[in-house]
C-alpha cells in the first residue's frame, strides 16, 4: 500500500506539472497569436518569460526563505538536542534552524540536499514528543529528498511567467500595439475560425492565471501526500506523524510566518479557512492525510 501511494503520487505529479508547462505555452502562443499575429513568437516570449523567472527564483538562497520567517540557525546540539540528533540521523540536511513561535510547524527549503535546510517552531519542539518529532522531520526530509523545494519552485516561476506574459499583453494592448486588430479591422472582423480563435485565445489569456494558480495550489497538495508516505517509509512508524499531525490542526496559527511560504510548511500555517471545493488550498485536508496514513 505505501509504495502503491508514492508511485501513484509520483504520476499525479508528472501529470500536473506536464499540464502547468502546456498551459504556459498555450497561453504564450494566445498572446503572440492576439497582439503579434504569430504563434511562435508568443511561444518564444512564454520560453524566455519561464526561463527567466526559473533562474532568478532557483537562485535564491536559502537565507532569504529563513529570514522571510524570522528563523535562526542552531550551530551545536546543545541548543535544541532532540532536534539536532533526529535531523542528524537523518543525515539528508545541512543546517538547522528554529523559529521563535509557540504554533507547532516545519519546513525544509534548499535547491538540493547538499544545500538544503529544515527549520520548527519553538511550539513543534515544546508539544511533540520524540516519536511525533521523528514523524515531521521525516516529512520535511523526504521533501528534500524528492527535490519537493526545487519542484515548488519551478511551480511558482511557471506561475509568476504566466502573470508576466499576461500583464505585458495588457500594457501591449492599451498602448495600441497588436497586429493582430489591425488585421482583423482590414479583414473586417476575419471570417468564422479566426473569430473563434481570437476568442479562445483572449480567453485563454484572460484565465490563464486562475488555472496557473489551481496547478500550483494541485501540485503543492500532491507533495505533501508523498511526503507523508515518505515519512512512513523513513520511520517505519506512521503512528508518530499522525499524532503529530492531529496535535499540529488543533492549534493556533503562527504570528509572524510570511504568507508566500505558506505551502513551504508541514501544515498552512495562518490556518485560513479551506475552500468548499479545496481547489485553492495550499495543503490537503488534515483529516484526509490523516486517514491515508491510517491505511498504510
Amino acid at each position: 500500500m505505501l509504495y502503491e501511494q508514492i508511485a501513484r503520487n509520483k504520476r499525479r505529479t508528472i501529470y500536473v506539472l506536464t499540464g502547468f508547462v502546456i498551459l504556459v505555452l498555450a497561453i504564450g502562443a494566445a498572446i503572440g497569436y492576439v497582439f503579434f499575429n504569430s504563434y511562435v513568437a508568443g511561444l518564444v516570449l512564454a520560453l524566455v518569460f519561464a526561463g527567466v523567472y526559473a533562474a532568478i527564483m532557483i537562485g535564491n538562497s536559502t537565507n532569504i526563505v529563513m529570514s522571510m520567517n524570522h528563523a535562526h540557525e542552531i550551530t551545536k546540539a546543545e541548543q535544541a538536542p532532540e532536534l539536532w540528533h533526529i535531523v542528524e540521523d537523518m543525515a539528508l540536511v545541512a543546517r538547522v534552524f528554529i523559529i521563535d513561535d509557540p504554533s507547532p510547524n516545519a519546513f525544509a527549503t534548499g535547491n538540493n540536499p547538499q544545500h538544503a535546510a529544515v527549520a520548527a517552531t519553538s511550539g513543534i519542539l515544546e508539544r511533540l514528543n520524540r516519536e511525533e518529532l521523528e514523524g515531521v522531520m521525516g516529512h520535511e526530509m523526504t521533501h528534500v529528498r524528492n527535490y519537493d523545494i526545487r519542484l515548488q519552485t519551478v511551480a511558482l516561476a511557471l506561475a509568476a511567467a504566466i502573470t508576466g506574459m499576461v500583464n505585458l499583453a495588457g500594457n501591449y494592448f492599451w498602448w495600441g500595439g497588436g497586429s493582430r486588430r489591425q488585421d482583423d479591422d482590414d479583414d473586417n472582423g476575419g471570417n468564422v475560425i479566426q473569430i473563434v480563435m481570437l476568442i479562445v485565445s483572449i480567453l485563454l489569456i484572460i484565465l490563464g492565471p486562475i488555472a496557473a494558480t489551481l496547478a500550483q495550489m494541485a501540485l503543492s497538495r500532491n507533495r505533501e501526500y508523498l511526503a507523508d508516505a515518505g515519512s512512513v517509509e523513513l520511520t517505519r512508524n506512521p503512528q508518530g506523524l499522525i499524532s503529530a499531525l492531529q496535535k499540529i490542526s488543533t492549534s493556533e496559527p503562527m504570528k509572524e510566518a510570511d504568507p508566500s511560504s505558506a505551502a513551504l510548511y508541514i501544515s498552512d500555517p495562518m490556518k485560513k479557512k479551506k475552500s468548499v471545493t479545496h481547489l485553492f488550498d495550499t495543503h490537503p485536508p488534515m483529516e484526509e492525510r490523516i486517514e491515508r496514513l491510517r491505511k498504510m
